[in-house]
């Protein structure tokens, strides 16, 4: 059968001649040839009136057979064609069948798989992928991170710009000097203005690439950047011309290794013919012949990696493009520092708005700080869990207009609320009328039990007072009941991804729900357990053993009276 012998940089292999026969750099071609020089879509062979014909495609370097260019030829047996550094040997076998004449027939191309997640960035090395990214490209352009086939040489290096420093005018003898200065003060000045004070990253990237290449003979520009995971993933694409339909930007992995490892600037005039990048499969794949790679780096992090590259000439950068285009990066970087203090700053305001309105205000500024940990996928913790209700409720909203009710309970809120402040304990929810706070999550204290007890009779006092002015106005008195219970529960954030909440669960928390249900009007309950930490200060009544949902023996309460008298009031050990 009819053949092909293609000899090139990475070996020889054989394929055997089809009807129609496409050689080229692209992967859809019947015989892919890796060589930069090697347009996409370089010649066709046909089987044509019982004769093999090649056809150039207009390739930017040529067909040659047996040394000679060529348009169209047909060929013979034994016939040598070279393309770039690659050479293909043709083996007509005069004795075997040849194809019957039909229409060129290529190979579909391989549906696209979905793109793959790139593995974790570790120890320098910058991991293959896939990714669809907003930029001038066009949305959703796909940019492709492919290994390269050999290890990478540093030859040259720009090192990171840590500080822009200039020397006083009266100091300046050097023109070249004056001018690298002067580029490097116009690319910050020319991002800074561009760039403003955008927070939203995808724009301050868009906005980055806009500017490089009004500074820059760039025809592509990506902006990767590690994400949570620690993955160098692309961001941001920009290119002078639309992509045409299923073609990707590929960026080489042993480019991004030079970057990433060292920390450096790379520029490389002619990529595909470096000694640090020779044989990368990505670069001889697009023929890229200049790049520029530089990291975005500030105060000693790195953020991400800023590629460019032309496609047009070997020597499309110089070193002062490179320079230009670090002080870019540098200004990006600082750009996206501020941008991650600003969310930071946002997010600790939303923190701190939801937890003063769960915790005193001492307490939530602990829990801002990071003085206190509040562990997110909970924790075990002795809590004592306080419940009060308003008795009579129901019958109450029947009687009452919803404007009433809603104005009543506000203030009936406020007044409950501060005195659980007071006392440092945490207002964990709001159910209808019921108040459930808590007294050792997510900060403890020793006598938490104290606290909940005592925070129970100052609420007493206060219902006094609001009732005179509700009775006063011609309102109706409120009446609460309230349950403490102490114990071992799992304290935590609990909901979904888009609303989370601080709470605690467990079976001391029921506990202490029943125990609100079995107090009258102006009564506090308090559990066997909470009245083992708080029997040496307060006085109380031992009331008859009481069944309770979920318990098999009856539990024993206490009805607390008052507090005990003692010499100091923030003594606890010294009660009369």
């Amino acid at each position: 059968m009819p053949r092909l012998v293609v000899i090139g940089p990475e070996g020889s292999f054989e394929r055997e001649l089809e009807a129609h026969t496409s050689i080229g750099r692209h992967p859809n071609n019947t015989v892919q040839v890796l060589d930069r020089i090697v347009s996409k879509e370089h010649c066709h062979i046909d089987w044509v009136d019982g004769r093999w014909l090649l056809r150039d495609l207009g390739s930017l370097n040529g067909t040659f057979v047996n040394g000679e260019r060529v348009r169209e030829r047909v060929l013979q047996h034994g016939d040598e064609i070279t393309l770039g550094a690659t050479r293909v040997l043709v083996q007509l076998d005069e004795q075997a069948a040849l194809p019957s004449v039909r229409p060129p027939v290529r190979e579909p191309a391989p549906a696209a798989a979905p793109p793959p997640v790139p593995a974790p960035w570790t120890g320098g090395v910058v991991t293959g992928g896939v990714a669809s990214v907003g930029g001038v490209g066009g949305p959703g352009a796909r940019v492709t991170i492919a290994p390269g086939m050999v290890e990478s040489h540093i030859r040259t290096k720009l090192q990171p710009l840590l500080d822009q420093q200039f020397l006083p005018a009266h100091l300046v003898h050097d023109i070249e000097a004056l001018r690298r200065d002067y580029e490097k003060l116009r690319a910050s000045y020319e991002v800074s203005r561009a760039i403003g004070v955008e927070l939203d990253r995808d724009r301050l990237f868009a906005k980055v690439l806009e500017t490089t290449f009004q500074l820059l003979p760039a025809d592509r520009g990506v902006v990767l950047l590690y994400d949570e995971k620690g993955e160098l993933v692309p961001r941001c694409v920009r290119t002078r011309k639309p992509l045409p339909e299923g073609e990707s930007v590929v960026l080489s992995t042993t480019i991004l290794n030079e970057v990433v490892r060292d920390r450096a600037a790379v520029l490389s005039s002619d990529a595909s013919m470096d000694a640090r990048f020779s044989g990368a499969h990505s670069i001889i794949m697009q023929g890229i012949r200049s790049t520029m790679a530089v990291p975005l780096l500030h105060q000693g992090e790195l953020f991400g990696v800023l590629v460019l590259d032309s496609q047009i000439a070997a020597n499309a950068f110089t070193e002062k493009d490179l320079q230009l285009l670090q002080t870019i990066a540098h200004q990006a970087a600082i750009a996206l520092q501020n941008a991650a203090f600003a969310r930071k700053l946002e997010q600790e305001a939303i923190t701190r708005e939801r937890f003063q309105r769960l915790l005193s205000p001492a307490i939530a500024e602990q829990v801002i700080s990071g003085r206190v940990e509040v562990k997110k996928w909970g924790e075990l913790r002795e809590t004592t869990v306080l419940f009060s209700d308003i008795r009579g409720f129901t019958s109450m909203t029947e009687r009452s207009s919803a404007r009433d009710i809603v104005e009543m309970l506000n203030e009936y809120f406020e007044r409950m609320v501060e005195i659980i402040f007071r006392h440092e304990g945490t207002l964990d929810k709001f159910v209808g009328d019921e108040i459930m706070a808590l007294f050792g999550a997510p900060v403890s204290h020793p006598d938490d039990p104290y606290r909940a007890v005592k925070t129970a009779l100052e609420m007493m006092v206060a219902l006094e007072d609001l009732n005179r002015q509700r009775v006063a106005a011609g309102g109706e008195p409120l009446k609460i009941g309230i349950g403490i219970n102490t114990g071992e529960v799992v304290a935590g954030y609990l909901g979904s991804s888009k609303a989370l909440e601080y709470t605690v669960i467990g079976d001391p928390v029921n506990t202490g729900a029943r125990l609100c249900s079995l107090a009258r009007a102006g009564e506090i309950i308090i559990s066997e357990h909470t009245y083992a930490r708080v029997r040496d200060h307060f006085d109380v009544i031992e009331l008859q053993p009481t069944p309770v949902k979920g318990k098999a023996q009856p539990l024993k309460i206490y009805s607390v009276q008052r507090e005990r008298p003692r010499v100091h009031a923030g003594d606890l050990t010294r009660p009369v």
